[in-house]
């Protein structure tokens, strides 16, 4: 027996391995297909690496904005994958090497929960005095929907050979958003269809409207608010119709209305774990109703984010480990869509706050205008700021290249409870885009400078 039986080697799954070897327990990792999961190999990595690739298309197309005379000859896509699955390669090396390093047993193949901390794989069991769930995630579908062919979800996206000439993306969450970005710099036509009112529901309004402005401006048509009822397939394209009566004919139709919890087929309703519209459910410290079984990531309802599993990776472990770590709070996890332009944010949107607070509301948004790196690297957008009335910031939402790189210091705005005087006092570099954060604060301290009343 062993101290710590883990089912799945993505982000949450390993954290959690890596973690618990630290704190001296024996562990056992379970893994079907490759460590690292969906984020390293089909998710997260290599859909920067393809969004980095746009960016990179998008100067030499732009150069001469900058004064140099650059021109895009075209894309290569062998070259394109070439440098995204070098990365992989050299991360996914990284890890098995860190796996070994902490004398972790990795066993390799499909596992299936038997119950009473006991996981099978190929007929051998592995039972430990405690497991953790972490099975991640798989692309949906809609009902009548057959993926197939011209019908693709990110997994094929990730591997196309050729840039498609017209392209639906079905879904403007983060997933669609992010591939509409990329094959629009690599010079297709993207239609976004999202039934909700607006791109990146889940985010403030504000940054919604600020995303569809740009996307117009980049010749990306979004049609929000309309559902898709059927697609058909023809040798040459694909015909997507919508309620509105209007069929989209493009090459591809890419389906991207997010990912479902993979929990069927691996013994978890047979051992009887709890479950929610196919989820795990837990407690607030990510327990399951079996006794000494822990779920963490994608099974878990809630964002659906690489670091909130590696989060509640650690946290298990050093739950399991009897440190007492304090629990997770989903809303202070930061969210980047890796756009153009970019979207950042963490803590509350405006209307959660009212929801919350009531008038106590108040809100203050900063053109990146105002901000001299912003110009310099030619990309517009804003800040807002939600803040309770004579109290801290409680949510801080961002538009515009790069902004991901500021949501470090917007979490620690966040999780400090820190009001306005308090951040106001701290010098930021100048010219830097961290800049635009200390002005924003300034302006809500009631001392702007580069703030237009």
């Amino acid at each position: 027996m062993t101290d710590l039986v883990i089912l799945g080697g993505g982000s949450g799954g390993y954290a959690a391995a890596f973690r618990a070897a630290e704190l001296g327990l024996s562990v056992t990792l379970i893994e079907k297909d490759k460590l690292g999961g969906t984020c390293l190999h089909r998710g997260c990595i290599p859909t920067k690496a393809l969004l980095h690739a746009a960016e990179v298309a998008d100067t030499a197309r732009e150069g001469e904005h900058f004064g140099v005379k650059t021109t895009l000859a075209g894309i290569d896509m062998a070259g394109v994958h070439k440098y995204k699955d070098g990365i992989v390669t050299r991360l996914y090396k990284g890890l098995q090497g860190l796996a070994k390093a902490h004398r972790i047993t990795l066993v390799e193949g499909a596992g299936t929960f038997l119950g009473d901390n006991t996981v099978e794989v190929d007929g051998v069991r592995h039972t430990g005095r405690h497991t953790i769930l972490a099975t991640g995630s798989l692309p949906r579908t809609l009902p009548g929907l057959e993926l197939g062919g011209r019908i693709i979800t990110s997994d094929q996206a990730l591997t196309l050979d050729h840039v498609p000439e017209r392209v639906v993306v079905l879904g403007g969450g983060v997933i669609g958003v992010e591939f509409a970005s990329v094959w629009a710099s690599f010079g297709a036509h993207v239609t976004i269809v999202e039934a909700l009112p607006r791109l990146l529901p889940t985010e403030d309004e504000f940054a919604s409207k600020l995303l569809e402005r740009a996307f117009r401006r980049r010749k990306i048509a979004c049609r929000t608010g309309v559902k898709v009822i059927g697609a058909a397939q023809t040798a040459t394209g694909v015909s997507v119709g919508l309620e509105t009566g209007n069929d989209l004919d493009a090459d591809l139709l890419l389906v991207a209305v997010g990912r479902g919890p993979n929990t069927a087929g691996h013994g978890f309703d047979e051992a009887g774990v709890a479950m929610e519209r196919g989820f795990v459910t837990v407690d607030e410290r990510l327990r399951t109703n079996l006794p000494g079984t822990y779920a963490v990531g994608d099974i878990v309802a809630g964002p659906q984010l690489a670091h909130r599993g590696f989060a509640q990776g650690i946290f298990v472990a050093e739950d399991i480990a009897g440190l007492a770590p304090r629990p997770i709070d989903d809303t202070g996890i930061p969210r980047v869509t890796y756009s153009h332009p970019e979207v950042a944010s963490v803590g509350l949107t405006e209307e959660q706050a009212e929801r919350e607070y009531g008038t106590r509301v108040t809100t203050l948004t900063y053109d990146l205008g105002g901000n001299g790196r912003s110009q310099i690297l030619k990309t517009s957008g804003a800040i807002k700021l939600v803040r309770v009335s004579d109290g801290p910031v409680v949510g801080l939402h961002m538009v515009g290249d790069r902004v991901g790189e500021l949501i470090g210091e917007a979490q620690l705005i966040h999780h400090w409870q820190a009001e306005p005087d308090e951040v106001a006092s701290l010098i930021h570099a100048h010219p830097t885009q961290n800049e635009a954060l200390g002005e924003a604060m300034l302006a809500l301290a009631g001392k702007p400078l580069h703030t237009h009343a």
